[in-house]
């Protein structure tokens, strides 16, 4: 009775290993509830979103570094606008701090003038020395504010002429920026169209692909420098990163039985026949 138990359990882990489509170097996806959908069919329709990401890719492509570059004068703008509007505040608070030592320089003058008028009704000589010594430390603190009244005006006049070196700048950025903007436009206009309704098309053909395959197709395209996350085999080695296929895993790929990953670079790799199904449904679309 064991022994017929024991026969039966590995007659059973024999059927399951059968049953599992995918090797360690291959891509995880569902099993479908209908059997309908085959692992060619799975193929042709990631190889297919494959060929219109790309053609996003080449659109984005053609934009270049305009995107980037309107970014960067933006901010260098913003920075600069910053800038003169600090010069513009520390100015302000300078001329506060100058009409602050005006008036103190003003009420220095009129107490001098009163201790001076007092000198001349003093009534011994340590009234007229005690006098004496305010209208010296009023006269200091004249000559002191004075002081810092001309170095707040060079400190003025230098921030003037940065605030004027900056402006110029700001004028050459901003033309610059316009120039960048409208040549961004004008690709922008001349690809808006396709390009949505390239993005449609991929996102209608996502909802068509199981999760798990389309989670992998997603983390190897953006993995992969050139966006390529299914490639056809090309003369016996990846379209990705041209490593050298082994026959075994070649005659995989054409049994169109498993999704076969390189094992080099991770992409999904098909053979001539589903890539050619793929473009004839792309071109007929």
């Amino acid at each position: 009775m064991a022994k017929t138990t024991r026969k039966k359990e590995t007659s059973e882990e024999i059927k399951q290993q059968e049953e599992v489509a995918m090797p360690v170097n291959s891509v995880d996806v569902e099993e479908n509830a209908s059997d309908e959908i085959t692992v060619e069919d799975k193929l042709v329709a990631v190889f297919k979103l494959q060929l219109i990401d790309s053609k996003i890719d080449k659109i984005r492509t053609i934009r270049g570094e305009l995107p980037l570059e309107v970014q960067d004068l933006e901010d260098q703008c913003s920075g600069l606008e910053t800038r003169i509007n600090k010069f513009l505040e520390e100015i302000k608070e300078i001329e506060e701090i100058n009409q602050e030592k005006n008036a103190s320089i003003k009420e220095s003058k009129v107490l001098i003038k009163r201790y001076e008028e007092q000198q001349n009704n003093v009534r011994n000589n340590r009234e007229y020395e005690a006098l004496s010594k305010e209208i010296n430390f009023q006269n200091l603190e004249i000559t002191l504010n004075e002081k810092r009244l001309k170095e707040n005006l060079i400190t003025m006049d230098n921030k003037k002429s940065e605030i004027e070196l900056t402006n110029n700048n700001l004028s050459h950025l901003k033309n610059e920026l316009e120039l960048k903007r409208s040549e961004l436009d004008d690709i922008i206009a001349e690809t808006e169209k396709e390009e949505k309704e390239l993005t449609e098309q991929s996102l209608e053909l996502q909802k068509k692909i199981e999760s798990r395959l389309l989670k992998a197709y997603k983390s190897i395209r953006g993995n992969a420098r050139n966006g390529l996350a299914i490639v056809q085999i090309e003369r016996d080695a990846c379209g990705g990163c041209y490593n050298k296929i082994p026959p075994q895993r070649h005659l995989d790929i054409k049994m169109h039985k498993k999704i076969i990953v390189c094992e080099y670079c991770s992409r999904i790799l098909v053979d001539e026949e589903i890539s050619n199904i793929a473009h004839q449904d792309d071109q007929a679309e």
